[in-house]
């Protein structure tokens, strides 16, 4: 969970747009929450749009939100709230939420692709451990390659699977650290990095497009 504080808010027709004092990480249709700003800015509201100009309004015509260019904002978030028009001022006192809890998949699927019919209580402990990075991990990565998943249902059996795999991955490396890098007789230890196959189920095998 991550919390920003606020630093500008205003309302209109029916959109409000308020701007954090720092930058976030936040992509179009995350859910948020925002307290502490008032009626009826105080919701869980998704983000329609992360403007960096002033907003000015409703085009009558097409709908589509109008932003005066000459005027940049920084760190804006738009989202559908219905009350009265605010005119835009400086509210430092709010506060917005940023949960993303992924649940694709379980700490049973990674024991059943483990092969481990009967775990410990330790061994439970940490591959639900194991479970949650997975699932934060490989939601991230698929989000930082311009995908909008779900964080509740996994967007297909590929992206499943590939989340099992390196949730599999984690817990195999278990008191691993044989592989730290170090200077201890010139040793150039070694590198780990995210298997190939896990990359071509995750669909994250290419660089982003911008």
């Amino acid at each position: 969970m991550t919390t920003y504080n606020t630093y500008s808010k205003q309302l209109i027709s029916n959109y409000a747009c308020i701007a954090t004092l720092e930058p976030t990480q936040l992509v179009v249709g995350e859910s948020i929450t925002v307290t502490a700003l008032g009626s009826p800015f105080n919701s869980t509201a998704t983000v329609l749009d992360l403007p960096q100009y002033e907003f000015t309004g409703i085009d009558s015509t097409t709908g589509e939100w109008i932003f005066d260019e000459n005027v940049p904002r920084a760190n804006q978030i738009l989202y559908a709230c219905t009350g009265s028009n605010v005119e835009y001022v400086v509210a430092l006192a709010g506060l917005v939420t940023h949960t993303q809890n992924c649940t694709w998949i379980t700490a049973a699927q990674i024991l059943t692709w483990l092969g481990i019919a009967t775990a410990t209580a330790d061994d439970t402990t940490f591959v639900t451990q194991c479970a949650s990075a997975a699932n934060a991990f490989c939601y991230r990565r698929r989000q930082e390659c311009g995908y909008f998943d779900s964080l509740t249902t996994s967007p297909s059996g590929d992206v499943t699977l590939a989340t099992i795999m390196y949730g599999g991955a984690l817990y195999r490396q278990r008191g691993g650290i044989s592989d730290f890098a170090s200077f201890d007789g010139m040793s150039a230890g070694s590198t780990n990095g995210l298997s190939p196959i896990v990359k071509q189920l995750l669909g994250v095998d290419r660089p982003q497009v911008a």
